[in-house]
């Protein structure tokens, strides 16, 4: 717990499993753009993190990281994010939830983010939306007593849980996209496309 003044402690989750059946069940975590893993892109979004929890294949990574992975397996986002909440050696008060597959999500990203949920002490977390007014639960801050009191009571009910689902009853703040944050990697024509598209955050 923070006292009243301090800066509330942040930690990170990043999402790298899954099963990427749109291509072909290629590892996404280790996709390259511009010669940096995608697992790297979300980690260096995650520099403020005192923190970083990864649920998925385990790696070389540039910053130390805690792994962890479903269980059971293929139990989907929420799922991970849920078994990476138990991973955290010390509880943070915020929790940055990246998926791996949003590779122009960057730390000024999170930061802004970090800052609507510390504006707003009534609000459970902060989303980013994309142009189309879309929320993306996957490229938000969270606060880690939201997301424990929307925790199911069991690993059965957990268990292919939408993210949009578990977090359908917390008050979120909205936060819009700028550039390209919101675009991500689901099929192999979208790789081709972030390949051909500058980094504006480079």
């Amino acid at each position: 717990m923070t006292s009243p003044g301090e800066p509330l402690r942040l930690g990170a989750v990043v999402l790298a499993g899954g099963t990427a059946a749109r291509m072909g069940g290629v590892d996404k975590a280790s996709i390259e753009i511009d010669g940096v893993t995608l697992l790297e892109r979300t980690l260096a979004a995650t520099m403020s993190a005192v923190e970083v929890v990864v649920v998925g294949r385990q790696v070389p990574t540039s910053r130390p990281v805690t792994w962890t992975v479903e269980d059971p397996p293929l139990g989907g986002p929420a799922a991970g994010l849920l078994a990476a909440l138990d991973r955290f050696l010390v509880p943070p008060d915020l929790v940055a939830v990246l998926a791996v597959d949003m590779p122009r999500v960057h730390a000024g990203t999170v930061a802004r983010l970090t800052w609507a949920v510390e504006g707003d002490a009534t609000a459970d977390g902060a989303v980013l939306v994309d142009r189309e007014g879309r929320r993306q639960p996957l490229a938000a801050v969270y606060r880690h007593t939201a997301l424990t009191a929307a925790r199911p009571p069991t690993l059965e009910q957990e268990h292919g849980l939408p993210v949009r689902r578990l977090v359908g009853g917390l008050r979120l703040v909205e936060v819009p996209v700028t550039g390209e944050e919101a675009r991500d990697v689901d099929t192999w024509e979208d790789l081709r496309d972030l390949r051909g598209f500058p980094d504006a955050t480079q």
